[in-house]
């Protein structure tokens, strides 16, 4: 079943261990939770030796779905508690979702 409430996915790209950090921002502004995956990072940035040996940041990609009336204030939250005005500290975006199914918690009784 579709949802006729408007969502945004904001995705929130992080140094690995620093999840914890954006989810607990995001609640408190409003979402209510996220899911965390793992990748790597490849920008110029991410570029570390051990022992003349190159190693490839481990990164916590975390993805959150929120009413689109709330994704300025869990933006601005996951902005200032994650840092991300810091280099090197991560990033965040918006995509505008068309569809969202599978949120049963927010279809009303009647559906």
């Amino acid at each position: 079943m579709e949802l006729g409430i408007p969502f945004d996915l904001i995705v929130t790209i992080v140094n690995k261990g620093g999840s914890e950090t954006i989810i607990q921002a995001s609640k408190s502004a409003g979402a209510e939770g996220g899911t965390i995956i793992f990748g790597r990072g490849t920008g110029i940035r991410e570029k570390k030796m051990l022992w003349g040996i190159p190693i490839e940041p481990e990164k916590d990609i975390i993805l959150t779905i929120v009413p689109r009336d709330k994704t300025q204030a869990i933006l601005k939250a996951i902005v200032e508690q994650g840092d991300l005005n810091k280099p090197g500290a991560g990033m965040a975006f918006v995509v505008e979702l068309k569809t969202v199914a599978g949120i049963c918690h927010l279809c009303s009784p009647e559906a």
